[in-house]
Order: structure tokens, then C-alpha cells, then sequence
């Protein structure tokens, strides 16, 4: 079909000439609804049956070759049993058992008329189609090639690249436009479809790649519950300006929450997105993102706004605590971006802005969300290379959090420039140095320059099973301040240097043995670090972005407690650990490691902060860690710290994930923390069969007395169909008020989904809800505030 060729081949040979298919995947597409959706789809639960099986004497389609460019390019290979010429009409073709193949196109039928001077043409019987997305079964098929129309009558469709199968009474094709009539679309097994979408006509411009729907109705089971009388959608890939789904919510706070995304097709490498939203009990708000890609570089910009928001004139004592009167209007915005300028240098940016800091809270459900107290803009530029990194930076901070004030934001660095530079000298040493020269302001703070350097040399030393490095470093940095800060600390340009010295050694010993029957090889880690650092009085230095760590493991083999810059600790101490590992002979899998460490402080550590209780002579806590997976689906890690001094523990620590078949998992976790937090954490993903399963959440502060977040629901799942109802309770605010929420999801996998998303909720209380996330590492504690606040920089 397509082109005419001239009867005067014999049977079974093989004829290169250009020829047309008939364009059936175009008509199969306009029987697929505007938005279907399977990526990341699981089709796990569906038995594989295809509506349309596998043909056996067509050739494996090639992907290389589905292209449209592909097959203008490709012959087309004619095969058949015989060859006749009617008795009256001598151009007219009868073959038998006709194959065509062209690219990664195939048809095939049992008989084929064809008039070369007309054009027109009758295929009857076995008509099959296939390419690289679909294969298609069909009764008849008839046409006229010189007219460019066609009719494919009673035909049946399986798509290959995606899950999809369906069918249609007929398709009329004329030129660029086309209709298909009678067609079904569905994901699901054919011989049990849970949902279908039947559309009575669907009309189609392949060239403005559009299509108007007639009469769609959607189906679950036997049963129609939705009807369209007709509506407009695309039917290839091509962006266009429309519609996305909404999305609708309902809350205490919100009422009736109704997001309408609305899609602008600006250019081929930009484009944008409205999006209009109603809250019953609040007001309309507007929302906004704009993307742009280029060869070098990408971006985002994001915002919302709101010119009445009826929320605070409902919770006025909520907002007597705000820095000033609530504005009228209401925002955000928040803007990325990247270019890279070559292979080392590139730009980054990311600003963010909120009208107010109880913006956050008002619209955010998430615990994490509203325990942020500020927004931090920066923009830079930075470079790498194969021994250095550095960078010219600049950040601002803007407060979030209503319950603080300004004062407690962390400086901005306007601007901040550092450098990092390591490389191996000879045979024996590396030369290395870290920079940074930042200016310190802020609104209603006291402003400075610092400048610190770090130059060091190192000696790494190693063998097949020990190594040893010494390093000697020089510190020194460098205040300006201002006059306020000159008046109280007494000395405009304050400096602090001093020497660095360290010892780090360690020796691996290794043995084989078994354990419950298995073969083990076991490892046996010791290590020694030695660091000195003479003191220097360092009280007439401000304090700008320092803080004390938490101790922990990796603090064990730092040479400074500290944060930042303006504090180094003075030190003559010496850390032992030891760390010691079981693994796997049968799979190389580390089924155990577990470490120790204390440090021996042979000296008072003078240099101090306010609130930090001083480091004496004698022995820091015992830190342990442990990491065990007795099975592939058992996984527990623990930390513990204990001190003697005391004769009470600083820190505990336990975290067990459990996998239960193919997609369950079980959390468990506690961690406790001396005068900090005292919480634990229960969540799982239960299957109780193939189609249901049930999840939840149970997370409490024994510290605060206090639920921070509950969470309890059921799901159900076919092949096809998925139903998902979950109940929440949640801190809304930072005054700790719980709200509940109700979310019902029915999901038509392959479609879409009606009702409030509840997968974002599900895999941040559930890690290990979609295994993909198994190994991503869990949110930590809400932060307790003032630790994570600026000091004050005279202390």
C-alpha cells in the first residue's frame, strides 16, 4: 500500500521499494485518553495475557528503526505465497498470504486486492500490524491510496512500550484527519477489565496532533462514573497549552482546597505554569512556575500570592506574637538556577522570599516545613578542579519562624570567598590549605570582616595493612570589626594563630570464620589518633557562625569541636578505636561492623562557649556504633554513648527496618539524646495479601509529652486499580496544635488518580514506602532551637 508498484514480480521475491504503511499506530493513539500515565507504574499484580499475542512470522521490531525518519528512509520487503492477475482487470493484484516490512513496521494479511491505477485496495482476513509501541488484529481494511482515505474495520490493539490494550468498531482515515469510532482504552487484564474509557467518536488532526473526544465515558467494572460529552487533547508528545489535572483537597483549616494547574507552552525551551487555587474558608490564591533550559545552563522560578487571606482575621491570637502587622497580601517566591561556564567553572543560584514568617506554617502541612525558622538566599560562583575547589559566594537570611526575632537570624555572608587546595608533593608528602575571607552583616547586628587561612603538610605513610599519617597545620584569622564591636571587645583587628599537629594510625587484621555455619571473613580495625594544639586566649574575639558539634563518632578524629572558624580548641589528647567487620564470603555483603572510641584528654580544654559544659581531664564517652543485616531483609544500626564521669548514658540510638515480601517494610526506631529529645518512631507498610495491605505511623516526644505525628490507613490494589484511605493527626504549628486530615486516593493506574495524593505523605513517614527509598537517610530530630541559632558575637 502507499506508492504503486507494477505487477511483473514472481512469487516469494523480495521487492526494495518505497512504500507506505498504513499510519495504524496514529489511529491507535487517538484511542488513548490526553493524559494516560504509567511511568513508575506497578504492574506487578497483573497476569500477562496480551489481548493481541505475539506474531510469529513477523520480524522482532527494532527500536532503532520506529522513528519517522527511520522508516522514510527504510525499503520495504514484500513477501508472499503466489501471485495472480485477475481475468478482468489486468491491474489488479490477488496475492496470497502478503507480509510487508518496513523499519520496525510490519502487516501482514491473508489476501490482497490492489488496483495500481485506481489506487484503491482491500485487505481481507489475519490482518496484523505491529511496530516497535503496539500490534494491532483486525477483520478487513479498505481504501484508496491516490485519495489518501482509509477504513479499518473491527480491530483490537496492544500496546508493547507501555501497559494498554483496547479497541475499536472502526477507523475512517482522510489525509491528516481521522476518526475512530466505537474505541475502549484500558490498563487492565482484558479477560477482567477494572476500569475502561469508552469514547462513541473520536475525531483527530494528526498534523496539529489534536483530538476531540465524543460521548467518554469511564467505567470501574460494569459501572460508568464519569461521563464527558466531549472534550479536546492531544494524542503525541508534542507540548501543548492546556489543562493538567487538579488537585482537591479538604481540611479544617482550608475547607474545600481546589488547585487547577494550567499549562503554557511558551517555546521549546521554556514554558510555564498558572495555577489557580480556591480555599473555601481562606480565598483565592495564585501560583506560578516558569522553567527555562539552555545548552549551558537551567532554571526555575516559583511563587504564589495571595491579596486576602481570611486566615489570620479567624486565629488573631496566633498572630499577636509577629514582628509587626500581618500584611494584606500574602507570598513566596523561590528562584534556581545553574550555568556552567566550562568543565570547572560554573554559577549557581537560589533565592527564596516569604511575605511573613507565618507564611510557612499557613500553608504547609509538614512537620519539617514548620520547623524551619529561616530562608537562606545565596548566589555564586565556583569552580573545581583535581586538586582544589573554591568559590565567591554570597548568602541572606529571612525569618520564618514568628516565635523568634531578628535578632536570633544567623548572619548573612555579603560577600564570602574560599579556596581548598590538597596535592601530593614527591613521594612522601601532601601540601594543602584552606581559605575563606567573608564579610558578616546583618539587620540589627554588629558587622565584621574575617579572614582565616589554614596551610598545612601531611605525610601519608601506608602499607598493605596499616597506615600512618602525621600533620602539622598553621592556623591563623583575622578580624575587622566595627565600632560597636571595637568598643566591647577593646581591639579593632583582633588576630588568633597557632599550630595544628596530628597523628593518625591505624592497622587492619583480617581471618577467616564461620558463624551459624556461614563463612565469614572478620576484620579487626585498630586506630590511634593524636592531636596537640597549644591554647590561646580567645576572648576577645567574636563569635559569628560557631557553634559546638555534637559528639559523635567522626568528632573523634577532628582537631576542632567547633562549627566554625572563630574558636579553635586547644588540645593534648589522644583517641583509641577500634572497629571490627564480618563479611560475607558467599555474597562480599558486610553483615557487621561495629566500633568503639573514647578520647583521653590529658589536659583541661580551656577554650569555651557560654552554655557548653568545659572538657576536663580524664576520658570523654564511650561512642559505639553498630551496623548488623543478619539477613537480606533485617537491617539494625545502633549508637550509643556512655559516660563514665557521670556514670550515665549522653546518647542512644536504635534503628531496625525489616522487609516483608515483595513491597512491606516495618520501621523502628528510638532515639534519645540527655535533656534533647526522647522520641520514638513506628511505621510500616503491612501486606496482609496480594491486594491489601495497611500502613501507619506512630511518632512521640517522651520529652515534650507530645504526639508529633500519627498516621493509620489501608490500601488495596489489582492490576489496574488501587484504592488508598488514610487517616492523620500532625503538629500544624509551632505551638504544637494538632490537625487532622482524612485523604481517600482511587488510583486508575495508567490514567491517573481522583482524590488527595497520599503518596508524598506515605514515603516521608514510611521509609522504604517505595523501595527505591530503602536507602536514603531518615529525616533527623525537629531541631531544638537554640543551637541552631546565631550567638551572640561578643560571648
Amino acid at each position: 500500500m502507499g506508492q504503486a508498484w507494477r505487477p511483473f514480480f514472481r512469487p516469494d521475491r523480495r521487492v526494495r521499494k518505497p512504500l507506505r504503511l498504513l499510519p495504524l499506530s496514529i489511529c491507535i493513539a487517538l484511542a488513548l485518553p490526553a493524559h494516560a500515565q504509567d511511568d513508575g507504574e506497578d504492574w506487578g499484580l497483573c497476569r500477562v495475557t496480551d489481548v493481541v499475542p505475539t506474531f510469529g512470522d513477523a520480524p522482532a521490531p527494532l527500536d532503532s528503526a520506529s522513528t519517522p525518519e527511520a522508516r522514510a528512509q527504510a525499503p520495504t520487503d514484500i513477501e508472499g505465497g503466489s501471485l495472480e492477475r485477475a481475468s478482468d482487470d489486468e491491474n489488479i493484484i490477488v496475492q496470497d498470504n502478503v507480509r510487508l516490512s518496513r523499519g520496525d513496521q510490519f502487516l501482514g494479511t491473508d489476501r490482497l486486492l490492489y488496483n495500481a491505477d485506481t489506487g484503491r485496495y482491500t485487505a481481507e482476513g489475519s490482518i496484523r500490524y505491529q511496530d516497535a509501541g503496539m500490534r494491532i488484529v483486525a477483520e478487513r481494511a479498505e481504501g484508496d491510496q491516490n485519495a489518501d482515505t482509509h477504513r479499518i474495520e473491527d480491530l483490537q490493539y496492544q500496546l508493547t512500550e507501555r501497559r494498554g490494550n483496547g479497541g475499536a468498531d472502526r477507523i475512517e482515515l482522510r489525509g491528516r484527519y481521522g476518526s475512530l469510532i466505537g474505541s475502549t482504552y484500558t490498563t487492565c487484564d482484558p479477560r477482567e477489565p477494572g476500569w475502561q474509557l469508552r469514547a462513541g467518536r473520536i475525531d483527530i488532526d494528526t498534523e496539529e496532533g489534536m483530538g476531540v473526544a465524543r460521548n467518554a465515558t469511564l467505567r470501574i467494572g460494569k459501572v460508568p462514573v464519569l461521563y464527558v460529552p466531549w472534550f479536546k487533547f492531544p494524542v503525541d508528545d508534542r507540548r501543548r497549552t492546556g489543562l493538567l489535572y487538579p488537585s482537591i483537597s479538604l481540611s479544617n483549616r482550608n475547607g474545600l482546597d481546589w488547585k487547577q494547574p494550567v499549562y503554557l507552552n511558551l517555546a521549546p525551551n521554556y514554558d510555564a505554569t498558572l495555577t489557580p487555587r480556591l480555599m473555601t474558608d481562606r480565598g483565592l490564591q495564585l501560583g506560578g512556575e516558569f522553567r527555562w533550559l539552555y545548552e549551558k545552563g537551567r532554571g526555575t522560578f516559583f511563587g504564589e500570592w495571595m491579596a486576602d487571606d481570611e486566615l489570620p482575621g479567624r486565629e488573631p491570637d496566633r498572630y499577636l506574637r509577629s514582628m509587626g502587622e500581618l500584611p494584606d497580601e500574602r507570598g513566596l517566591f523561590r528562584l534556581t538556577s545553574s550555568h556552567n561556564f566550562n568543565r570547572t567553572w560554573y554559577a549557581r543560584a537560589n533565592l527564596g522570599w516569604v511575605s511573613d514568617p507565618h507564611y510557612l506554617e499557613d500553608f504547609s502541612n509538614s512537620l519539617y516545613a514548620v520547623s524551619q525558622y529561616s530562608i537562606t538566599s545565596s548566589a555564586g560562583l565556583y569552580g573545581r578542579g583535581r586538586y582544589w575547589d573554591a568559590g565567591l559566594m554570597a548568602d541572606r537570611q529571612q525569618l520564618a519562624d514568628y516565635t523568634l526575632t531578628e535578632r536570633q537570624l544567623r548572619y548573612d555572608r555579603l560577600p564570602r570567598a574560599y579556596l581548598n587546595w590538597a596535592q601530593p608533593v614527591g613521594r612522601w608528602f601532601e601540601l594543602g590549605v584552606n581559605g575563606e575571607a567573608v564579610r558578616f552583616q546583618h539587620s540589627v547586628r554588629e558587622e565584621a570582616n574575617r579572614f582565616d587561612i589554614k596551610p598545612y603538610i601531611a605525610m601519608p605513610l601506608e602499607g598493605d595493612s596499616w597506615f600512618v599519617t602525621p600533620k602539622v597545620a598553621w592556623r591563623y584569622t583575622a578580624y575587622q570589626l566595627d565600632d560597636t564591636l571595637t568598643a566591647a571587645l577593646g581591639d579593632e583587628s583582633p588576630t588568633r594563630s597557632l599550630p595544628i599537629s596530628s597523628v593518625d594510625a591505624g592497622m587492619f587484621f583480617e581471618r577467616e570464620t564461620s558463624l551459624f555455619g556461614d563463612r565469614y571473613l572478620q576484620t579487626l580495625e585498630p586506630r590511634l589518633y593524636y592531636l596537640n594544639v597549644p591554647y590561646r586566649d580567645q576572648g576577645g574575639i567574636p563569635r559569628f557562625d560557631t557553634q559546638p558539634m555534637t559528639f559523635s563518632w567522626g568528632q573523634l578524629f577532628r582537631d576542632n569541636r567547633y562549627t566554625g572558624p572563630d574558636r579553635q580548641i586547644d588540645a593534648n589528647q589522644l583517641t583509641t578505636a577500634l572497629t571490627t567487620r564480618l563479611i560475607s564470603e558467599e555474597d562480599g555483603r558486610e553483615r557487621l561492623a561495629a566500633s568503639i572510641g573514647q578520647i583521653q584528654y590529658f589536659e583541661d580544654s580551656l577554650v569555651v562557649v557560654p552554655g557548653e559544659t568545659p572538657v576536663e581531664k580524664g576520658k570523654s564517652a564511650w561512642v559505639a556504633d553498630l551496623g548488623f543485616s543478619p539477613t537480606d531483609r533485617l537491617t539494625i544500626n545502633a549508637a550509643y554513648q556512655w559516660d563514665p564521669k557521670f556514670r550515665q548514658e549522653d546518647l542512644a540510638s536504635i534503628r531496625a527496618r525489616y522487609l516483608v515480601g515483595d513491597y512491606g517494610v516495618i520501621n523502628a526506631g528510638y532515639r534519645y539524646r540527655r535533656d534533647l529529645v526522647d522520641q520514638v518512631d513506628f511505621a510500616f507498610l503491612y501486606p496482609i495479601n496480594r491486594n491489601w495491605s495497611v500502613v501507619g505511623r506512630y511518632y512521640y516526644s517522651f520529652e515534650d509529652k507530645k504526639l508529633l505525628e500519627s498516621i493509620a490507613g489501608i490500601q488495596w490494589e489489582s492490576c489496574c486499580l488501587a484504592a488508598r484511605l488514610v487517616a492523620r493527626r500532625y503538629i500544624r504549628d509551632r505551638d504544637g496544635d494538632l490537625d487532622d486530615s482524612l485523604r481517600l486516593e482511587i488510583e486508575l493506574k495508567g490514567l491517573g488518580s481522583a482524590g488527595q495524593k497520599t503518596e508524598g505523605v506515605l514515603r516521608r513517614a514510611i521509609l522504604g514506602y517505595e523501595r527505591d527509598d530503602l536507602y536514603l537517610v531518615p529525616p533527623s530530630s525537629l531541631p531544638t532551637g537554640s543551637d541552631e541559632l546565631t550567638p551572640d558575637p561578643i560571648l
